[in-house]
């Protein structure tokens, strides 16, 4: 079993992205927190960047691993009824 490495990558962005997206939504409207940014909620936006990179990420590792669990293995592997398992 081979484990793709966009799966735990989207997990983590899409949890930093939630996290980020909550606190945004939380803060709204508090101007003084944003003043620095030009009154840009920067925590809603990068949280919503966020939480959609991680989701594509965790969608192209699910399509990946499905791929591979649906593929014969190659001719000069052997598969898992040969090996006895």
């Amino acid at each position: 079993m081979s484990l793709d490495l966009r799966i735990p990558m989207g997990l983590m962005f899409a949890l930093t992205g939630v996290i980020m997206t909550s606190f945004g939504l939380a803060t709204r409207g508090r101007t003084e927190i944003y003043a620095r940014s030009l009154g840009i909620n920067v925590n809603l936006w990068w949280g919503l960047v966020l939480l959609a990179f991680g989701l594509t990420m965790l969608v192209f590792g699910r399509r990946a691993q499905r791929r591979l669990e649906q593929e014969p293995p190659p001719s000069g592997e052997p598969s898992e009824t040969q090996r006895g398992h």
